[in-house]
């Protein structure tokens, strides 16, 4: 007979599969391993400079460009004391996010009032953003695998990083909040994005301030606080709604004074330049 004290207190192994402590697979046997596509890549990306609201596109790079770093990040957490305590109480996150009710409950100048008035402004939910995943790929298999909660639980904190970090949903602060990611996770996904997108704010940004605004120091700069902050993904999203919002900024090590973000878009507009805008293509004069 085995002797269960040998065993991690919350991995049982049977048939060489690993397992959390309530029975759920960490990898189901079907689950396909994902393949290094870079062409098909940077097919997406030229599709998604078309259209940055279409996020669809965002998730085909993310499918074409793996990251070798998700399989261990996500076995670190999932069969972890603190990846069983995430999934007991909040399961599933959309649920929590777009409460906005509840949210609006706790006290003002925490993440979640935060959270709030930004999505609210932008127009944007939480299930939105699953709908958009499944209007791609709702297709295909699910497995109900640790893999497939942890993968959910990045997509669903996007916008939260948006919060949390200051930037906003204009081209450059969306590639700063993936170089932000990368930053936390890895994936050359994010990376991808976070530069190629950063050339092309370049490519298309008026003459004036083409060489002044320093668009990929900006990116490097949201790479660099990324790795320097815990993940957010690890952490529990209830608590740190919870959290005056200060508070939370200086627990991820995020500054409070300007960026270099902040920097470009002072540039921009000191030039007429509307930073929301530039990445079309369209004229970017205010």
């Amino acid at each position: 007979m085995t002797d269960q004290s040998q065993l991690p207190p919350l991995v049982a192994r049977a048939d060489a599969a690993e397992t959390a402590r309530d029975g759920t697979l960490f990898r189901h046997p079907d689950r396909e391993k994902p393949r290094m596509r870079p062409i098909k890549a940077f097919n997406h990306f030229r599709a998604l400079v078309r259209d940055k609201e279409d996020t669809s596109q965002v998730f085909h790079i993310f499918e074409s460009l793996p990251s070798r770093d998700f399989v261990p990040m996500a076995r670190e957490l999932t069969l972890s004391e603190q990846g069983e305590h995430l999934r007991a109480t909040e399961d599933y996150l959309p649920a929590i996010l777009d409460d906005h009710d509840t949210l609006r409950q706790l006290p003002a100048g925490t993440v979640a009032h935060a959270y709030c008035d930004f999505m609210e402004r932008e127009g944007l939910t939480a299930a939105g953003l699953v709908e958009e995943h499944n209007r791609f790929f709702g297709d295909r298999p699910k497995y109900g695998d640790l893999i497939e909660w942890y993968a959910s639980r990045r997509r669903d904190t996007h916008d939260l990083l948006h919060v949390l970090t200051g930037y906003g949903r204009d081209a450059l602060g969306e590639q700063c909040v993936l170089a932000f990611t990368h930053g936390q996770n890895g994936g050359l996904g994010n990376l991808f994005i976070a530069y190629l997108g950063a050339l092309q704010i370049k490519r298309v940004a008026p003459k004036v301030t083409r060489v002044k605004a320093p668009v990929l120091k900006a990116v490097r700069e949201a790479q660099q606080m990324g790795k320097g902050a815990p993940r957010v993904t690890d952490i529990s999203i209830r608590d740190l709604l919870a959290m005056p919002l200060d508070e939370a900024r200086a627990m991820l090590r995020i500054p409070t004074g300007p960026t270099v973000y902040d920097e470009c878009h002072r540039l921009w507009r000191s030039d007429g330049v509307d930073p929301y805008i530039m990445i079309t293509g369209e004229s970017a004069v205010a």
